[in-house]
């Protein structure tokens, strides 16, 4: 391999992962400059990324292909004017997204004795978040279409939220999540609990004992995965997100959004 002239190697580096090139960059000089050139890490990013980079001009300041990849990969960019988030996997340079609350439906979003809407809120990627006042149909949807995200990849759809410390409605009920192909018409449907188990110590009602809870991000936030799909990028299909509740008043929902990500399988 070290009788190969550099390009051949970056063209064979460009084929594998962002890991592997990683671990092969170890291996002598040759190896190094391969793996830092653009050849290989354009091969990792997005093919909009130039589309990406006009929409985040911190992004356009970046000296190399490698440094944008990582760019995108350490830090969520905040797309079509506030109302997405982009990341890549570092591992593998699939794309994750994240539905802000502008992107959603909002069941009575728009009126504000039932939702207001928090701007800068700390720890929020977002321009915006929104607060539930009190509804008694508690209702949230997004819809993402396969062909922004990576192909032949398994993903997840995580609702990413906080829950007030006096929103024990949320602690006696369950509520419905559920993922549908809109194309296909395929669907599934699960209970869960949102309560946040830690949050003073109580136990969740019986109504949802054993129900799945939320698990803590790094980012502070709570999420629960509503459903997994697969990606074959073979076609481009519709992917509806759904949240429902309508047993009870309840208030103090802090929605942050929807989050598709590739699955992580061990």
């Amino acid at each position: 391999m070290e009788f190969l002239p550099e390009e051949c190697i970056a063209a064979i580096l460009s084929r594998t992962t962002p890991v592997d090139v990683a671990r092969l960059s170890v291996v002598s000089k040759t190896f190094c400059s391969a793996a830092n050139s653009d050849v290989v890490w354009k091969h990792f990013l997005p093919s909009e990324f130039k589309s990406i980079v006009s929409q985040s001009p911190s992004l356009a300041n970046a000296p190399s292909k490698k440094a944008l990849y990582l760019a995108l990969s350490d830090h969520p960019i905040i797309i079509y004017e506030g109302k997405k988030s982009l990341q890549l996997d570092k591992k593998s340079g699939k794309k994750c997204y994240m539905l802000g609350v502008r992107d959603l439906f909002i069941a009575s979003g728009d009126d504000e004795r039932y939702w207001c809407y928090w701007k800068n809120f700390k720890g929020s990627r977002f321009p915006e978040v929104a607060k539930l006042r009190y509804v008694w149909w508690l209702g949230i949807r997004g819809m993402i279409n396969t062909h922004f995200l990576s192909p032949n990849t398994q993903y997840g759809a995580f609702l990413v939220f906080k829950i007030k410390h006096y929103s024990y409605e949320f602690r006696d009920y369950p509520v419905e999540l559920s993922l549908k192909n809109v194309c296909s018409g395929q669907s599934m449907t699960k209970n869960v609990c949102l309560w946040d188990p830690y949050l003073d110590g109580r136990r969740p009602h019986y109504r949802v004992e054993g129900l799945q809870c939320p698990s803590v991000r790094s980012d502070g936030w709570l999420e629960i995965e509503m459903g997994e799909f697969f990606n074959s990028g073979l076609e481009d299909e519709d992917l509806q997100m759904s949240v429902t509740e309508m047993q009870d008043y309840k208030s103090g929902l802090i929605l942050e959004g929807i989050e598709v990500r590739p699955k992580k399988h061990n």
